[in-house]
């Protein structure tokens, strides 16, 4: 074949596949709810190849499921599906911190549907009904955090400084007031209606101071006490030797003064001492010592056996002491 054969026979193939190209449509479907918002410039049935079609609902209570624009392909065929309107429903909202959402979210859940909720703790409500709308439920979120800000109107000194990080409800921070006042409580703590105790620090008065801390049995103050302590100071107290502290609430170690008086409960718990002339009453020994005279801090055990010659009377070797009392075996 010539040269300039060639030519002449592959622009007639380049034609003819024009023209094939040209007669392939992409077929339309009967659209229910749906009306074509945008075709192409002046597109009509028969569909060729790129034409472009957009579409919308024709009831704005309705929701297109599928997608909004579709192309013809050169294989006549549609890239996409054609979309569909049905009704807009909510779904159960199980992802926004609900308290049970199964349980008030049920029934009616239309376009419009309203619903009674409450929020998980830690959460609060951002209206006092959830609301079903195009765009899902509203408010959204439903339920936010609680969360206290930094509080700069409450006389405390430096706020930024001890206000920081966690900020959420149940947030505890310690805190100092300016010079004047005085604090309510030890710590801040966040609630519902902000930092608590509110105010966080007043007015600083005479009758707000407290005097020497009061004595606690069985125990002494770790610094030495001071004639006169503002609201919010504290004074920590240790045991004496074998004595243990009571960390159990209402107990600490610490007293507070708090608006002229001292708050708070210090307890020390007493240790056993067990003499000999009690073991050998009872015909029992030390199983592990020979000392006349045997201590056990409160919690702590002591193991006994029965002196030689002596039988137990329903033996328990190990006996725990508990602020100042333990019961002791007996053998015969």
């Amino acid at each position: 074949m010539k040269y300039w054969e060639m030519i002449l026979f592959l622009l007639s193939a380049i034609i003819d596949v024009s023209t094939n190209a040209q007669e392939v449509t992409c077929e339309g479907e009967q659209l229910i709810n749906v009306d074509i918002l945008i075709g192409h410039p002046g597109i009509v049935s028969p569909y060729k190849p790129g034409h472009i079609l957009v579409f919308r609902c024709t009831d704005v209570n309705q929701k297109m499921h599928g997608h909004r624009a579709i192309e013809c392909q050169p294989d006549g065929k549609w890239d996409q599906a054609y979309p569909t309107c049905r009704g807009i429903r909510c779904e159960v909202p199980r992802d926004q911190h609900l308290s049970f959402p199964d349980i008030y979210f049920r029934g009616d859940m239309k376009l419009g549907a309203k619903h009674n909720y409450y929020c998980e703790s830690g959460y609060e409500k951002k209206a006092e009904e959830a609301t079903c709308t195009q765009d899902g439920w509203t408010p959204n979120p439903l339920c936010t955090g609680i969360r206290c800000e930094v509080p700069r109107d409450q006389h405390v000194s430096h706020p930024d400084n001890y206000f920081i990080g966690d900020m959420k409800l149940g947030a505890k921070h310690n805190y100092y007031c300016e010079s004047g006042y005085e604090k309510n409580a030890e710590e801040a703590t966040c609630t519902r209606d902000g930092w608590t105790p509110n105010p966080l620090c007043t007015v600083m008065t005479a009758s707000s101071k407290c005097g020497t801390p009061p004595t606690v049995n069985n125990a002494d103050t770790v610094e030495m006490t001071k004639k006169e302590y503002n609201t919010g100071e504290r004074v920590e107290f240790i045991c004496f030797n074998k004595y243990t502290l009571d960390s159990h609430s209402p107990f600490s170690k610490y007293l507070t003064c708090q608006q002229g008086k001292w708050t708070g409960k210090v307890k020390c718990l007493k240790p056993c001492a067990v003499t000999v002339e009690e073991m050998d009453e009872r015909g029992i020994e030390p199983a592990f010592t020979d000392q006349q005279k045997l201590f056990a801090p409160h919690d702590d055990h002591i193991t006994f056996k029965c002196q030689w010659g002596k039988n137990s009377v329903g033996f328990t070797p190990r006996h725990k002491c508990n602020d100042g009392v333990m019961t002791l075996p007996k053998c015969v």
